[in-house]
């Protein structure tokens, strides 16, 4: 069988939630399938990195598709071309997006449709394209996968889909994240937090991601509770950030507050490890990988009430409402002065993360490529 792969967003140094999805459950579908041959699509020279076996072949298409204009081109020239000429038998597209021009089978991973639920928070055009192709490519898919029940429950309603069509592959998380001794989460604190213990929310700052409420609960903490602890924000400014910016400037412990930007993956297993509890009060996720990377490290949760969160956290975190911040305040108040709770989320993290790694992702997608293909 060949099996032809969107890989445009294995980008060498700068792998997001889509691009940590590709690497962890390709690299190990293509080796523990020799038998099979791969063709890699993608839009840019690439890092020989991503060619993890021998039966895989690497096809560079142009445009570059970093645009929904040039989305659109990619995918239905360049991707329907490479289809007909590698006669591939199957289409798999871990971002998505689908040529709807072809007659090859296709496999569509949509991870959440946060953007059907909270459209303004993406760019006009952007928008514009997902919304009016994202439905057309989970009714053409020959099968769906989706990272969670939340989602896959969202896409049945919000699209119409058959229940048979779509199946669930939960995230893993990268192996790096371990549990810190005390000496460890000590440097760690030192490194990053001036020596004091803190809080750490590591993800994109968009909207949906409830970064500003976030900070005004941690305000509300530190006005209530004597202490030194600082607030760590981990990841890269994406759109619409004003809201952050207008919040950030208006709070009372503004300096407590350390923005790191983006971090190699070495340095976030630090900084996560080192962590008094990761704060994820999101508002939509399709799953919240994050959660799980925390309860790898040892580290309490502090998570949402909402869309996905309850389904990957389970009994293993404190659940708050993230359109309150007394909320969340609250919730890092328990935190912060009660131990055993501390130490009770820790001992059920360690059950829970049980259920979430790559191996697992990567056999429930090759369970669906059987699915589509014979």
């Amino acid at each position: 069988m060949k099996i032809a792969v969107n890989t445009r967003f294995l980008l060498e140094n700068r792998l997001e939630g889509i691009g940590w999805f590709t690497f962890e459950t390709i690299s190990r579908i293509v080796k523990l399938h020799p038998e099979h041959e791969f063709c890699f699509f993608f839009d840019r020279p690439y890092s020989k990195k991503f060619i993890f076996a021998e039966n895989v072949k690497p096809l560079i298409l142009y445009p570059p598709a970093r645009h929904p204009f040039l989305w659109y081109l990619w995918f239905e020239y360049s991707v329907k071309h490479a289809l007909k000429k590698t006669g591939a038998d199957l289409f798999f597209s871990p971002d998505g997006h689908l040529c709807l021009s072809s007659k090859t089978k296709s496999i569509s991973v949509i991870h959440d449709i946060n953007f059907e639920h909270y459209p303004d928070q993406m760019k006009w055009l952007q928008r514009k394209y997902y919304l009016h192709y994202f439905k057309k490519f989970a009714n053409y898919a020959d099968r769906i996968i989706t990272v969670s029940e939340y989602s896959k429950n969202d896409i049945i309603n919000t699209y119409g889909i058959s229940p048979e069509k779509i199946d669930v592959a939960y995230n893993g998380a990268n192996s790096i994240y371990k549990p810190l001794n005390s000496l460890e989460k000590k440097e760690a604190q030192n490194e990053f937090a001036n020596g004091c213990q803190y809080f750490i929310y590591i993800g994109a700052l968009l909207p949906r991601k409830n970064i500003a409420r976030m900070l005004q609960a941690f305000d509300g903490f530190r006005v209530s509770i004597q202490s030194d602890v600082k607030m760590l924000i981990v990841g890269a400014k994406m759109f619409n950030t004003e809201d952050i910016e207008h919040i950030y400037n208006s709070m009372k412990f503004k300096n407590e507050v350390i923005f790191t930007g983006r971090l190699a993956p070495e340095k976030i297993e630090k900084t996560l490890g080192g962590a008094l509890a990761l704060t994820y009060v999101s508002y939509f996720e399709g799953f919240g990988i994050p959660i799980v990377e925390a309860m790898n490290a040892d580290v309490p949760v502090i998570t949402s009430n909402v869309t996905s969160m309850p389904e990957v956290a389970g009994d293993a975190a404190l659940i708050a409402d993230p359109f309150s911040i007394e909320s969340i305040t609250e919730a890092m108040i328990r935190i912060y002065k009660d131990g055993p709770l501390r130490n009770s989320l820790i001992e059920k993290g360690r059950i829970q993360r049980q259920k979430f790694s790559w191996d697992k992702t990567a056999e429930q997608v090759w369970q669906s490529i059987e699915k589509c293909v014979i």
